[in-house]
């Protein structure tokens, strides 16, 4: 952020607490007259950094990317973000007027700074969100979409040649409550033992796993540890004896990731 665009209109003392504490009401004001919805959840400690960069005349790029990272983290829209950090622009223009707080006015580079580093947050939390399923805690099809697209762009890789869907489906329409969630908790179980050599593995579906696999003389062997493994989980609960027998089969892999990313829809409603 340009210091000079964002100046106080009076010169405050250098570090004083009380012209810090006058600029931070002063933009607390600012953002709730332009819509902060949450008045408890604009106070971070972030705030005082921005406000004690400005009051000491010092560069605030490094406190505003950390508050926007705050506010992403807290749940903040970027909208809201940008809005608040216009209400802060509005309460220290150059000519000591306060004006209406407006994104449009903010400078570009403040604008630059303060987006990237919301992004960022809300970019990592959407992946986590996206690629762990809560119940089995295998990465979900979002990830072995990802994990695919990888191996169809190796230079020289046969994808459909080289590797093969490895899927493990579970009859379940018959099947409520705690049995349900445990017979798949058990099923990523097995998985991750019997494929622990770096194979990506994943939920498909809310009855459906499976593993990208290498077409090579271990498949034929992994599939027979899989099952025994499955039949050794699944058969010490009389609770769930309503789980019928899991299905094994390999599903070969098409020409391109696009049909590939098709195929794991269709694999996902089995």
């Amino acid at each position: 952020m340009d210091v000079p665009a964002m100046r106080l209109r009076r010169e405050p003392e250098p570090g004083g607490d009380g012209s810090l504490r006058a600029l931070r009401t002063r933009w607390r004001s600012a953002s709730l007259a332009a819509g902060w919805r949450f008045p408890g959840d604009w106070g971070l400690p972030e705030v005082d950094a921005v406000c004690a960069a400005l009051v000491r005349n010092r560069p605030a790029e490094i406190p505003v990317a950390g508050l926007a990272r705050a506010r992403a983290t807290a749940g903040a829209g970027l909208g809201e973000t940008l809005l608040d950090l216009a209400a802060l622009h509005s309460v220290t223009t150059p000519s000591g007027e306060a004006t209406p707080p407006d994104v449009d006015a903010l400078p570009s580079r403040l604008l630059r700074v303060a987006a990237l580093a919301w992004a960022e947050v809300a970019m990592d939390k959407l992946a986590s969100t996206e690629v762990i399923d809560p119940l089995t805690g295998l990465p979900t099809a979002a990830y072995l979409r990802t994990r695919l697209r990888e191996l169809y762009g190796r230079s020289g890789c046969r994808t459909g040649e080289d590797h093969t869907l490895l899927v493990v489906s579970v009859d379940l329409s018959g099947v409520r409550g705690w049995p349900r969630m445990t017979a798949m908790i058990l099923i990523a179980e097995a998985m991750r033992v019997v494929f622990d050599g770096g194979e990506s593995i994943a939920s498909l579906g809310p009855a459906t796993v499976a593993a990208a696999v290498p077409r090579d003389g271990r498949i034929a062997a992994k599939a027979v540890m899989l099952r025994r493994e499955l039949h050794e989980r699944l058969s010490v609960d009389d609770q769930l004896e309503s789980v019928g027998p899991p299905k094994i089969r390999l599903v070969r892999l098409p020409a391109t990731h696009e049909s590939a990313s098709q195929l794991l829809q269709r694999l996902a409603r089995t």
